[in-house]
């Protein structure tokens, strides 16, 4: 199926090309990738791994409380934090109190702390990893990272600006129809196939991944 197809329904459904255009997200940039600092990524990538399996508003309204109760989230601190730091966050009410997650901080500040030492930042890092692989960077996130796996990492992408897709229920239910995904969601067959088919339709288009992430997920009925 041709990417332009999808587009038309996607067109059609939102009402017209202009409506559509207000859904996309915006255009990735490299350079903001480059200009962001470590502790904003450690700091997205712990409300990724909150918001995972809890409602998501609860999690933003609260999140300067997080901002406050983490200190800024600031790696070089956090890869290294003595344990009862950990035990007193537990006791936080201004957080949501999960130690599972609440270990992830210190965990996630080593793997970024990692990569910016090997490429100046870890933005820099992100910069470089080009979007036709991205199976290969969220594996990359899930063995390094901590609660990684499964849609956060590719949450987090989105958010941070890198130009990647996201396999929502919409997504994968319009790769589907198009005779292009036949395997389990979140397996790593799942990935390669949703990676070979939006690297033909960024060949095909030129659009961002992003973009052609979410025109996908408006061209299906909900």
């Amino acid at each position: 199926m041709r990417f332009s197809d999808i587009h038309e329904r996607a067109i059609a459904r939102k009402g017209g090309v202009e409506k559509l255009k207000a859904l996309l997200p915006e255009r990735p940039s490299v350079t903001e990738l480059e200009a962001r600092t470590d502790d904003r990524y450690l700091s997205e990538i712990t409300r990724c791994v909150f918001k995972a399996g809890f409602v998501w508003r609860v999690i933003d309204n609260k999140w300067s409380d997080f901002e406050a109760a983490f200190h800024g989230f600031v790696p070089a601190y956090w890869q290294q934090v003595p344990p009862d730091v950990l035990e007193e966050l537990v006791r936080d009410e201004r957080i949501v109190r999960n130690m599972q997650k609440i270990r992830t901080v210190p965990e996630n500040a080593r793997m970024i702390m990692d990569a910016a030492r090997e490429h100046g930042s870890f933005g820099a890092f992100l910069k470089q990893w080009p979007s036709e692989d991205q199976v290969g960077l969220l594996l990359w996130l899930k063995r390094h990272g901590s609660r990684l796996g499964g849609n956060s990492a590719q949450y987090f992408l989105r958010r941070v600006g890198w130009d990647g897709f996201i396999l929502s229920h919409d997504v994968i239910t319009g790769l589907r129809r198009a005779d292009l995904l036949d395997a389990s969601p979140g397996s790593k067959k799942a990935l390669q196939q949703a990676q070979a088919a939006f690297n033909n339709w960024h060949q095909e288009t030129g659009m961002p991944y992003s973009h052609l992430s979410r025109i996908v997920s408006c061209s299906v009925d909900s």
